[in-house]
């Protein structure tokens, strides 16, 4: 299942930027960056919109599996997992990057969710009691 639009963060600009000031924790198949929102950075027909929590994009290059159905199902599953969490602090509304590394196709569904969720949590984004199923 794909995001919701109100959580999809998508633009290079947006992107670059994360890229360049975002905060990153890194885990042995995960990276994850996140940057409290910049909504004059969205486009235009979004910003008028209520503020979302959260905003999140997933990155899978060619260089984690080479097909993309594969590719496609790695996201899929990202995007169940944080629908199912509470991210953010309430009154700050943050965007996220998750970007897969070489040999998390390999890696079972289960143990990268958990890795994830222990990103999330370094990075104070979620509550310790926070699990994913």
């Amino acid at each position: 299942m794909a995001l919701p639009q109100r959580h999809r963060l998508k633009g290079q600009s947006i992107f670059a930027r994360l890229y360049r000031r975002g905060r990153a924790s890194h885990g042995p198949f995960l990276m994850l960056r996140w940057l409290p929102s910049q909504p004059d950075l969205l486009p235009p027909d979004q910003r008028g919109r209520a503020p979302s929590p959260w905003r999140c994009g997933v990155v899978v290059s060619t260089k984690v599996h080479k097909r993309a159905v594969r590719r496609n199902r790695l996201r899929r599953q990202l995007h169940e997992a944080l629908l199912t969490l509470q991210i953010g602090r309430p009154g700050e509304p943050v965007w996220l990057l998750l970007t897969l590394r070489p040999g998390s196709a390999d890696r079972s569904g289960a143990e990268l969710l958990g890795e994830c969720l222990d990103l999330l949590r370094r990075a104070g984004l979620i509550h310790e009691q926070a699990s994913l199923s």
